[in-house]
């Protein structure tokens, strides 16, 4: 669609999250086309070099990895080629059912530096120190907003879940060495929690396994809902009516949005409006998860990687002469939101799914997408090998070393360990150089 935004629109958009590469943006003017949107910026790390006639595609060694997608290849500008990946990679491998292809719209440099402006206040510190809108970007990425219903009439209320699901299997790649066979019997995000707390980055360890929620079981399926929320770091947040009101942003000590009082009130608030006690809401979105199959694709793309990150980092270095296949399908960062609104007088009517919970005897009907299905850079394969290395070695000294530590572990047991633990990722990251 022929749309350019311009420095008078920035005020319709405001501040609705973040990631590594992108700010997020939630529309509040009165434009028909644009309620019920999000746009994505990009940005830059601060002190680099922002691009040059526009965002940066694809690398030559991309080019060659991808060159059976011409689409792809032949993207202009990386929103183009973030959207192309979506329409003919992702959305064959997770079903177009639960994929938002999006388009890109023409963004002016006055506009992105006034919502730079505009949004500087809410940003987190730690994200305004790390970067910064890249204003040389001549175009933005528009989705659906799938934390709400687009139409849901005025009083009625819309909920929703994100959950970053993780990992969902076990690797078994013959590539794995003898010395970090523990990622064949401990999931990666259990051993990458120890290396997180030890770091700063996030206050208690998590209970949650990725398994249970990919297991097809009901029972473990809320189990790992229900841990989830009891330590949500920023894997699992709630929206109500498009505003998150539980769960963090990421970044150090969870850096979490809502806290304490606020976040109980804010749970108090959707009980309140929902009619649903706090048990009831997690068995509806383990219901979802359950009754959907929605994340049955997403295991099956993951398995797809059946090299490990041991043995597509050899395929990258030899990507010339033998393209990795793991590279093209590594979909273990993407997130799921399952957006719900309560059905009035008996079944829904519009074209979603619905559930019938009987512990409070309402209807609801939910949608369910995939988002955050960025395209990583084949560049960034080298850490993603290092950083791999170094959570299996940090989790095997300290389980060596520290005796109990990695069975049962709180904040103040490893303030009294951190010499120990200072000594463990020293150790790790001379093994990994």
């Amino acid at each position: 669609m022929a749309m350019l935004l311009r420095a008078e629109d920035a005020k319709d958009w405001i501040y609705k999250g973040e990631g590594a590469a992108n700010i997020v943006l939630s529309y509040r003017g009165s434009s028909l086309f644009l309620l019920g949107k999000v746009l994505r910026i990009q940005k830059v790390p601060k002190g680099s070099t922002k691009s040059v006639n526009g965002c940066a595609v694809l690398s030559r060694h991309e080019k060659l990895l991808w060159g059976d997608v011409e689409e792809l290849v032949e993207s202009k500008s990386k929103d183009i080629a973030q959207q192309n990946y979506i329409k003919h990679v992702m959305s064959h491998m997770l079903g177009p059912k639960y994929i938002d292809e999006g388009t890109y719209v023409t963004v002016s440099r006055e506009f992105l530096e006034s919502v730079e402006k505009n949004v500087h206040d809410q940003r987190p510190a730690w994200r305004i120190n790390a970067a910064e809108v890249d204003t040389s970007c001549d175009s933005a990425f528009l989705i659906s907003d799938h934390s709400v219903f687009t139409g849901t009439p005025r009083g009625d209320f819309c909920v929703a879940v994100e959950i970053k699901p993780k990992c969902g299997f076990l690797p078994s790649s013959e590539f794995i060495t003898k010395a970090n066979a523990i990622k064949k019997s401990v999931t990666r995000f259990r051993m990458h929690q120890f290396l997180k707390l030890h770091q700063g980055e996030i206050s208690n360890i998590s209970e949650y396994n990725p398994l249970d929620l990919f297991s097809g079981s009901k029972d473990r399926i809320y189990q790992a809902i229900t841990t989830l929320f009891a330590t949500p770091q920023n894997n699992f947040r709630i929206f109500l009516n498009g505003s998150l009101i539980f769960g963090g942003l990421g970044g150090g000590m969870d850096s979490a949005a809502v806290r304490s009082h606020e976040e109980n009130t804010a749970i108090k608030d959707l009980i309140k409006v929902s009619g649903l006690q706090l048990p009831g809401f997690l068995e509806l979105v383990a219901e979802a998860i359950f009754s959907s199959g929605v994340l049955d694709k997403l295991l099956a793309t993951q398995k797809l990687d059946v090299l490990d990150i041991e043995g597509a980092i050899h395929a990258y270095y030899n990507i010339i002469s033998q393209p990795c296949m793991v590279c093209k399908n590594l979909a273990k960062d993407c997130s799921l939101m399952i957006s719900f609104r309560p059905v009035q007088g008996g079944s829904a009517a519009s074209g979603y799914n619905s559930i019938f919970l009987e512990s409070s005897n309402q209807n609801f009907e939910y949608k369910a997408y995939f988002i955050d299905l960025d395209m990583k850079p084949l560049e960034k394969m080298v850490h993603y090998y290092e950083l791999d290395q170094k959570i299996v070695i940090f989790y095997m000294k300290s389980k060596d070393l520290g005796g109990s530590l990695c069975d049962s572990i709180t904040q103040g047991e490893l303030a009294a360990d951190a010499d120990l633990l200072d000594k463990l990722a020293s150790l790790a990251d001379s093994s990994v150089t």
